[in-house]
């Protein structure tokens, strides 16, 4: 056993990676030719063969690195550094469903926060921890282009959109008890070894899942609202755990100073509305033309 000099200990040395079952392999080979025929360099395909090898055992393991550094002619050095490098590839066991909350700024905003806080007590589990039935794995998301429906909840990449606490825990429930959930748009909802598959550039066979799409309508400009006062903007407030429609009647900006918003900010991130005080003051004449 190797210790550092702090007599840390490192562990056994790790012994080389099992390999698949000959049945196995050999269909993963198929799969990989086809992927890297795709490439005129083939270490260009190692995105899609680790998305092929995830699709296997729904998470990317030693056996599936040691598998696209052999197809592709690279070590295990630079297959594992790829396959940590992007949040898309899981690294351990994870659930037949990824939930992930978007907790950027708008949607955070918006509820995303009080989803996620709300999920994690609902299922009992921390961020990219798995429910005891394996059904769901809960996390925390960065951006997905989708702000004008925020909050934002993605389940194997497909978009929920315009979430509350209370339909964010009915779509948990519904996936751990089988029940059938339909995305907000696109296709319908697959498992995350099937969604895997589909990533590494095979076709979804579903029925009319090509064809299937949605659309969650308009909910543009929420947050331009929400700074310019006018009403019926989101609020989120941490003590019901929820966002609701609140009016946001609020003085006109030419008001007298003394004269404050009518509606409290309750959010934490909420930047405040009327920012007149730190703007640059206005000349106090017209501006003289250049030579007068």
């Amino acid at each position: 056993m190797t210790t550092t000099p702090e007599g840390v200990s490192l562990g056994m040395p790790q012994l080389p990676a099992p390999d698949y079952p000959d049945d196995v392999r050999a269909r993963l080979e198929r799969d990989a030719a086809e992927i890297v025929a795709r490439y005129p360099d083939s270490r260009s395909a190692l995105l899609p063969l680790l998305h092929l090898v995830q699709s296997e055992e729904g998470h990317v393991t030693r056996t599936g690195m040691q598998f696209c550094a052999d197809v592709l002619g690279l070590t295990t050095a630079e297959v594992t550094a790829v396959a940590t490098f992007y949040t898309m590839y899981r690294r351990k066991p994870s659930g037949d469903y990824q939930v992930g909350v978007c907790t950027n700024t708008l949607c955070a905003v918006m509820g995303g926060d009080a989803i996620f806080e709300a999920l994690q007590d609902h299922l009992g589990v921390g961020n990219g921890e798995t429910t005891d039935d394996g059904k769901v794995t809960l996390e925390h998301i960065e951006c997905n282009a989708a702000c004008d429906f925020a909050p934002v909840v993605m389940v194997n990449w497909e978009f929920f959109d315009n979430q509350t606490v209370d339909s964010a825990r009915q779509l948990v429930d519904d996936l751990r008890a089988g029940a059938r959930v339909e995305p907000t748009r696109g296709a319908p909802l697959c498992t995350f070894k099937e969604t895997a598959r589909i990533l590494a550039g095979f076709p979804d066979e579903r029925d009319g899942a090509v064809e299937a799409s949605g659309s969650a309508g308009p909910a543009s400009l929420i947050g331009l609202r929400l700074a310019k006062g006018e009403a019926a903007a989101r609020v989120v407030h941490p003590r019901d755990g929820g966002p609701h429609d609140e009016p946001q009647d609020r003085a006109p900006r030419d008001a007298a100073p003394h004269e404050p918003p009518a509606a409290e900010h309750l959010s934490s991130h909420d930047a405040p509305q009327d920012t007149s005080a730190s703007d640059p003051a206005h000349p106090a004449g017209p501006v003289a033309e250049e030579g007068e």
